[in-house]
């Protein structure tokens, strides 16, 4: 554990970016967390000082339980980089982009196998974009050459403001009962809207 932050210090650092974009003191788009800080937690047991994590544009929990000082991490949230957060010395990074991270993440797990290093990398990701063409990719490719990489799939069943279900046309996600070594799945229901903290925000 690098971290060790409770899930109520979790969800007080959101409740402060909340506040920050509802008061106008973000000028740029806010995705934000609540109701799988347990999960999270769990999550981060096993990673080391030195794996590395990729996110998509939510990614606040995974920032500060890598190690990411607060005030730092707020900083480049209140100067409105919250759904592009790259912290190099700590080895996170994020991606505003449906998919964008995923193969990067696998690139540099590739990279890793091919020079025998003992690091490991932690790929998160929504249930939307695991059903993109590029997630199914990336996961077959790095189950098939034994990478050093799991995917973390955190289901909120939504894809922006619709039900993922309806959006794809299934009745249940490809990874929910998946028994691959390379997924961690876990559902919750975020409290938060998609984008922003429940007050309309003009820029």
């Amino acid at each position: 554990m690098i971290t060790n932050l409770r899930a109520a210090d979790l969800i007080h650092f959101e409740d402060r970016v909340a506040a920050a974009f509802n008061a106008g003191e973000i000028r740029a788009p806010v995705h934000l967390y609540a109701g799988n800080e347990k999960e999270m937690i769990e999550i981060f047991s096993t990673v080391a000082q030195e794996d590395w994590i990729f996110c998509s544009w939510r990614s606040h929990y995974q920032c500060l339980l890598k190690g990411v000082p607060e005030d730092e991490l707020m900083d480049s949230i209140l100067a409105g980089h919250s759904i592009s957060l790259c912290f190099s010395n700590h080895r996170v990074f994020s991606s505003a982009i449906v998919g964008g991270s995923l193969p990067i993440a696998t690139g540099i797990a590739l990279a890793i196998k091919r020079a025998r290093r003992v690091e490991r990398v932690h790929c998160f990701l929504g249930d939307m974009t695991a059903e993109s063409g590029i997630a199914h990719e990336c996961i077959k490719y790095s189950t098939n050459h034994d990478l050093p990489i799991r995917f973390i799939i955190e289901d909120n069943g939504q894809s922006v403001c619709t039900e993922t279900f309806r959006t794809w046309g299934m009745l249940a996600s490809s990874f929910e009962n998946c028994s691959n070594s390379k997924i961690v799945y876990y559902q919750y229901e975020n409290t938060y809207p998609h984008a922003g903290a429940g007050v309309r925000v003009q820029f």
